[in-house]
Parts: C-alpha cells; structure tokens; sequence
C-alpha cells in the first residue's frame, strides 16, 4: 500500500482540502523567510545548504514495513530544528519538498501543500517544541543532547504522520482500507519504527557537530538554561 508512504499523491486527498493546505503552508513559509532571516548569518547560511543536502539524501532512503503494508522514510525536522532553527530548519525540508515532488516525483504536486504542512511545518515544530523543554531540564551533555535529539525525532515523525490521518479524515479519496482509528494506528505503528532510526542517526550527527564545532548547533546557541549550570557543557557551551 505505498499510498501510506509519508510523501502524499495526487488523489488521496480532494482538491478543496489540497487547496487550503496549500494556502496554509505558503502563509506559514512566509513568516519562516521572515523570522529566518533574523537568525541567517555566516555560520547559519551554509550550515542550511548542508542541512537541506543532508534531508534530501535520507529521504530518499525508503524503509518497507512489510506487516503494515507501508513504506517510510526519514524525515529530518528534528535534525534541522537542532542545527539551523525552527523557522530556517522547516524552509530547509520544505524546499527539499518541492524539489523531490518537481523533479523526482516523490509526491503530488498538488498535494505539495499536504507534505510541506505535515514534514516541514508540523514535524519541525513539534521537533522544536520539545528541544526547547528537554534542553532546559538535561544536562548539556553530549548525553542530554544525544537524548533530546532521539525523543524529538521520534515524536517529528509521529506528529508528521498523524497529521496525514487529520488531513485524510477531512478530504480522503482514496479507499486505504479500515476504519480512520485503524488507519491512524497503523501510520503510527509503521512511523514509530521509523522514528526511531532517524532518532538514531539524529542523535549521532547532532552530537557529533556539538563536539567539534559547538557553535554551529542552533539550538546550543539559541536556547539558554534558566540557570547557569555549573559545569562546562557540550563542546564548553554554557
């Protein structure tokens, strides 16, 4: 049933539905540019490039789950919360988006609006909003990094994937079998794997840039602890 894989097709949601996502995402990746911009500066800007490469290459890693009858893949929100920001990291995956649904076809493009509503806007805040509660109550320990990137990435694709089952209950087309509450389980179920991996590989990578250059972790720099710690923290950031 590849029609459950995150990227959306032209036909599972009706047109009217499409539309107002439409709508709604270019207003929300309108007040991203804008808020963006205030956040781009000279480690900002090039540190997107790479993050928006690096979405791109593991989206296109599909995972099958063969006993829900759904492919998955990566989605990235959370990793680009952690390095370049909220407003910056979701015009990163949004941009990613658009260019897998115009060149690869990965996706409707009338369902653009969907994807970038669910992956871009939803995964990364989601992401984001956790980042900043786990990253005042941890330790900034390569530990407390390791662990706020796992849990955020997990819940960036569970909150993607749900949105689906919102967006398929208000305009769905196409017969995907079941009721809504078994659609909705089995999205999660198949996702939740998913999480996982990119929770893992998140994880890695964000600790590993927090290691060597600390300054380059958007949400180090961006987010500051209610109370100064007493010992150094991840790379020596206070």
């Amino acid at each position: 049933m590849e029609t459950l894989a995150m990227h959306i097709s032209n036909g599972i949601i009706n047109g009217p539905v499409a539309a107002v996502f439409a709508a709604l995402a270019l207003a929300a990746l309108t007040v991203c540019v804008l808020r963006g911009r205030r956040d781009l500066d000279d480690r900002l800007a090039p540190m997107a490039g790479l993050v928006a490469a690096f979405i791109f290459a593991v989206q296109m890693l599909n995972f099958p789950i063969f006993t829900a009858g759904v492919s998955g893949h990566l989605l990235g929100g959370a990793l680009a919360a952690l390095l370049v920001g909220p407003w910056v990291g979701a015009l990163c995956v949004a941009v990613v988006l658009v260019v897998q649904a115009l060149v690869f076809g990965d996706g409707g493009v009338a369902m653009l609006g969907l994807n970038i509503t669910n992956m871009a806007l939803l995964g990364t805040a989601a992401a984001y909003l956790l980042i900043a509660l786990l990253l005042r109550v941890l330790p900034r320990t390569p530990a407390g990094l390791a662990v706020t990137a796992f849990v955020s990435s997990v819940l960036s694709v569970l909150v993607a994937s749900q949105g689906f089952i919102v967006q398929y209950w208000l305009g769905g087309t196409a017969d995907l079998g079941g009721n809504l509450v078994g659609l909705a389980g089995t999205m999660a179920g198949a996702h939740l794997l998913i999480g996982i991996g990119e929770g893992l590989i998140t994880a890695t990578t964000v600790v590993t840039v927090a290691k060597v250059r600390p300054d380059l972790v958007y949400a180090l720099r961006g987010l500051r602890p209610a109370a100064a710690p007493a010992v150094p923290a991840v790379g020596g950031v206070r």
